[in-house]
């Protein structure tokens, strides 16, 4: 009989296991039980290669700043709600490791990646393995239930879309994540990603290629290739926004407070680019206001 047994894709299998990285991903608040997996799947020798590997891009590839970690509390569901830049996921990559790597205690930042990635071949395996499963409202739901920490991109795929000149700007929240914040009493912690553009400078999107391969589009950038090459980072988490209500207000009421969120991430994306140019030091930031 063939075995069913999991075989771990090329690229982590290459990854040696930094055992400080071992350490932390020990220490996670994830219910791991005797073999190291969770009760999604989600397995401990899994995420000490994608973290072993994934730490060589934070802490040596990028230069990466990051203000007001101690914002994202050490338990308990939270979603990070944030804005979308680079081309490719670089923001939620650089999201997941400052969650894992910057606070005392790390947390598992958890995504909920575009459904395609479904249809690609044992990239959903990896996925799931490392803690980033399909965007679909009930995995959301269950994820906030369980204590556990979301990170929502509400900008979508139209994010990641944005050319690099209009890189730290925002379009178009979707409601949803405020309506399971509400309906799960989630505090919602603001992050605001920049260098992204640099990283990942797209100067057009293909988007009927991207649907023949099964994506939403294929960034196009200067050297052709949307591969990020070095650059500057910087992110800023602002301090726990407390809604209150159900879930099940009118549209405009959702909409006030979608609006209300999306203010101060533009307000954390204005400070980060006087940070960014040098005006401003990072005890100056104003990470709790909307300017």
């Amino acid at each position: 009989m063939a075995s069913l047994r999991y075989r771990r894709p090329v690229l982590l299998s290459a990854v040696s296991p930094d055992p400080s990285v071992e350490a932390r991903v020990r220490a996670l608040e994830l219910p791991f039980n005797e073999w190291g997996i969770d009760p999604y799947g989600i397995e401990a020798s899994e995420l000490t290669r994608f973290f072993s590997a994934l730490q060589y891009f934070y802490r040596s590839y990028f230069d990466v700043s990051v203000a007001g970690i101690e914002n994202v509390p050490a338990q308990g569901r939270t979603m990070i709600v944030g804005n979308h830049s680079g081309g490719v996921a670089i923001d939620a990559g650089m999201v997941i490791a400052s969650c894992f790597f910057e606070p005392a205690t790390p947390r598992l930042a958890q995504g909920m990646v575009d459904k395609f990635l479904g249809k690609l071949p044992g990239a959903s395996q990896v996925a799931t393995r490392v803690g980033q499963f399909a965007g679909l409202p009930e995995h959301a739901e269950r994820f906030l239930s369980d204590e556990r920490l979301l990170m929502v991109f509400p900008e979508g795929a139209r994010g990641t879309a944005k050319l690099a000149k209009d890189a730290h700007t925002l379009v178009r929240f979707g409601s949803g994540f405020v309506r399971l914040a509400l309906k799960t009493q989630s505090p919602i912690v603001p992050v605001a990603f920049l260098g992204g553009g640099e990283a990942s400078p797209t100067v057009a999107n293909l988007s009927r290629l991207g649907k023949l391969l099964g994506v939403p589009y294929i960034p196009i950038t200067p050297y052709l290739l949307p591969i990020p090459r070095r650059a500057r980072f910087q992110l800023l988490y602002g301090e726990p926004i407390h809604l209150e209500g159900t879930g099940n207000e009118d549209d405009q009421t959702i909409r006030s407070m979608v609006e209300g969120v999306r203010d101060r991430i533009a307000s954390l994306l204005a400070q980060g680019e006087r940070w960014r140019a040098g005006e401003i030091r990072a005890d100056e930031l104003e990470l709790g206001k909307t300017l």
